[in-house]
């Protein structure tokens, strides 16, 4: 087993200064890569250290810009091997000014440039692993992967990750520290939901009342697995619900119209909308009777499926990656094979089956899931958990720890 840090908040002042922690990635533009650089920058912040973030820019630099954490703008989301040298230096340079004390690389790139960089200045080296990466030709791929497990200590956002690290890298178990991915309670939260938002949503997607409505949130790509989707509503045979592919195709709208013509061919026309993005996820979970993640491939972490847990929502997921960790398969879910759309109408049948008291008793259980496991909060307090047995922190105080 792959060992899980519950590292509390502190405020430590090694050598009379706060110690400085330099996050790399590619960019801040949008994802869970992102999402958790920013709240993990405030946490430090909060904390007492000095945060630090590098990346080329985007438009979340102006959360950065606001909580007054530094963001330093440098081309670390090239892969071009002249530029990944050059950042070497550039990294260096930024280690020297600052002072920095933890260089912890989020992406395999700027994590290149950041392992050398932090060998030559005796700076600790640390690495976040988000997803399974793709092996490539020949394990050529394998080898540029391999670099993010090349920390002092590899943070797995799920066990699943921790356990294919290990199995596919050899990595030494003992340095590979479990932080599952947090979100933001105070927004997924059913009593922060106002009646208002719902109505204007529900009046947006035209949903007719007393509807059951299915969804599944995420962006339209084939492994995210709306086609299996559709199948499984064909053969669930009903036409009193409604299903909402919630998420952009980004521009594969060849991926989109193919899911348009599998509606109008199996007959859902009425049923299945594709609706786009969603700027009320909060407001989205809340319409809905069932949340679905019907990943063909191994999720890494499954943000929807924790999301739909917080907001009280059963979900029906595939049976492989983190989903068999983020759901309580037969109380807060179904788990169901992948790309298997017979099994998936059962799980949908059985869910939609549940009466308005079990119902209320399993959205109970899956809210107190939700928070006891997947916080933001118990996020960064790991994390910096793991950054205070790198520096060899004492816990502050009486924590038992």
């Amino acid at each position: 087993m792959v060992s899980e840090d519950r590292g509390p908040t502190f405020h430590p002042k090694p050598n009379g200064r706060p110690p400085v922690v330099l996050q790399v990635l590619p960019s801040l533009v949008t994802g869970g890569v992102e999402r958790g650089t920013i709240d993990m920058a405030l946490a430090l912040a909060e904390a007492g250290w000095v945060p630090l973030v590098a990346s080329s820019g985007g438009h979340m630099v102006r959360e950065l810009d606001r909580a007054g954490v530094k963001h330093i703008q440098l081309p670390v989301q090239s892969k071009n091997p002249l530029v990944m040298r050059a950042n070497i230096g550039r990294l260096e340079e930024v280690i020297r000014q600052y002072g920095v004390d933890i260089l912890h690389a989020r992406s395999r790139a700027p994590a290149w440039s950041a392992f050398y960089a932090a060998e030559r200045t005796g700076t600790h080296f640390l690495t976040t692993f988000h997803g399974t990466y793709n092996g490539g030709l020949m394990g050529l791929k394998t080898a540029y992967n391999a670099i993010m497990t090349r920390g002092e200590r590899v943070i797995a956002i799920s066990q699943f990750i921790g356990d294919h690290i290990q199995a596919v890298y050899r990595t030494d178990p003992r340095k590979i520290r479990v932080v599952h991915r947090g979100i933001d309670l105070d927004k997924f939260d059913p009593a922060r939901v106002s009646q208002e938002r719902i109505i204007q949503l529900a009046q947006r997607w035209r949903l007719p009342d007393g509807c059951p409505v299915v969804m599944l949130p995420g962006r339209l790509t084939r492994w995210k697995g709306q086609k299996v989707l559709i199948e499984a509503l064909a053969v669930l045979g009903r036409r009193d619900l409604r299903c909402l592919l919630v998420g952009s195709d980004q521009g594969r709208t060849a991926y989109t119209e193919e899911l348009q013509a599998q509606i109008e061919r199996r007959g859902l026309t009425d049923v299945v909308h594709i609706l786009g993005d969603c700027n009320d996820m909060p407001a989205a979970y809340m319409l809905t009777d069932v949340v679905v993640s019907a990943s063909t491939d191994p999720e890494a972490f499954g943000r929807v499926i924790v999301e739909a847990q917080a907001m009280g929502r059963p979900v029906v997921a595939t049976d492989n990656g983190a989903g068999r960790e983020n759901v309580l398969d037969g109380q807060t879910g179904l788990l169901v094979p992948p790309d298997d759309a017979a099994a998936m109408a059962l799980a949908l049948d059985r869910i939609l089956a549940i009466g308005a008291e079990e119902r209320e008793l399993r959205a109970a259980v899956a809210i107190r899931f939700a928070r006891e496991n997947f916080s933001r909060q118990l996020m960064c307090a790991r994390t910096l958990g793991v950054y205070r047995e790198v520096l060899g922190l004492q816990p502050d105080g009486d924590d038992g720890a």
